[in-house]
């Protein structure tokens, strides 16, 4: 694709968002950019489409040509209510399913469709049948960082904010004391430290988290006195003993928008400092910078592309969209919680 001239009109046009995030993308960078982001929300007006952009999406997305903006379920859920027929999902492809399960009768397009996710290849359907054949009579919670066919056979989702809850929710309901939780072995050890239910793991890991350390931990808090730690709970639970605070994307921005602490350092993939600190201007972000692989396939030409092409298009078989519907609609019948990890 030909870059796009950056023109007095696009700069009129896109001043107000490089004014936003001037202090995390530099103006040399801007005027690449700003091209781009102007065709998009162009585009997109035209289409009437909605672009959903996960946690950890670059700031020139996340902040430029995003209308929803969140973890994947909470991108998931607003598009469900959006009047928009057409969906970009500015993330990884479990995601994009997760919104064509929720939103059967909107078109959704990827822009990379080779953008996925090393958690969610680290199990399939047919694992999660044979794990029930080989424990049976027990319920099988489910992150959501999963694939529709693995949400399928599985009795119950659950986020990373509120997977305390939802294991006990299901816990009572089945009158069981153990439950499986799957793929991720870390978050599941982490939950199993918050509660009595007994956890039966899976040993999958997210690329990116898996590889903070305890060590790492006390380097950032020996080089930045005073620093505020928060760890994703898909970080290995040594590193959330040593943290300060540990929850989802979500729980650490309502942290930060909370606290206001002077110095933090996010131990999760490196573009949520960016986009949490253009929010939070006051609070200064130590970078740990592990970058997702995958989340970085997606692109602001990519995204172009995908809404002049209607390409990739993203397809969930209907009768797997309708059991992994049920799993997802029972997470959502648990009581709303703020259930975070505490280190």
């Amino acid at each position: 694709m030909p870059e796009l001239p950056f023109t007095p009109d696009v700069a009129a046009a896109t001043e107000a968002l490089r004014q936003k995030v001037s202090h995390v993308i530099p103006d040399i960078e801007w005027a690449v950019h700003a091209p781009t982001i102007a065709a998009i929300n162009a585009l997109k007006r035209e289409k009437n489409a909605v672009i959903l952009a996960h946690n950890y999406m670059t700031p020139e997305i996340f902040h430029c040509v995003a209308d929803f903006v969140g973890d994947s379920l909470q991108l998931a859920r607003l598009a469900a209510k959006t009047e928009a027929k057409l969906i970009v999902q500015a993330g990884v492809h479990f995601m994009a399913e997760t919104s064509k399960v929720l939103s059967p009768d909107k078109t959704v397009l990827i822009p990379d469709p080779e953008a996925g996710c090393s958690l969610a290849s680290s199990i399939t359907a047919a694992d999660v049948v044979a794990l029930k054949a080989k424990h049976p009579g027990l319920p099988v919670v489910t992150y959501v960082n999963t694939s529709a066919a693995v949400k399928a056979e599985s009795d119950v989702c659950c986020t990373s904010s509120n997977a305390r809850a939802v294991v006990e929710d299901i816990a009572r309901e089945w009158g069981v004391d153990t439950v499986i939780m799957i793929p991720d072995e870390f978050l599941a050890q982490n939950v199993a430290k918050q509660t009595a239910v007994k956890i039966i793991t899976w040993k999958g890991h997210c690329e990116v988290h898996e590889r903070f350390t305890a060590a790492d931990i006390r380097d950032f808090r020996s080089a930045n006195p005073g620093v505020v730690v928060m760890a994703h709970p898909e970080c290995p639970p040594e590193v959330v003993a040593e943290s300060d605070f540990a929850g989802s994307t979500s729980g650490m921005i309502d942290f930060v928008a909370a606290k206001h602490p002077n110095k933090v350092v996010l131990v999760t993939e490196c573009s949520m400092s960016d986009n949490v600190a253009v929010e939070f201007p006051e609070t200064e972000f130590v970078r740990p910078c592990n970058l997702c692989p995958h989340m970085k396939r997606i692109t602001l030409p990519k995204i172009l592309n995908a809404l002049e092409t209607m390409t990739v298009e993203v397809t969930v078989d209907p009768a797997i969209a309708a059991r992994a519907r049920k799993s997802v609609e029972r997470m959502l019948a648990v009581p709303v919680t703020k259930a975070r990890f505490a280190a």
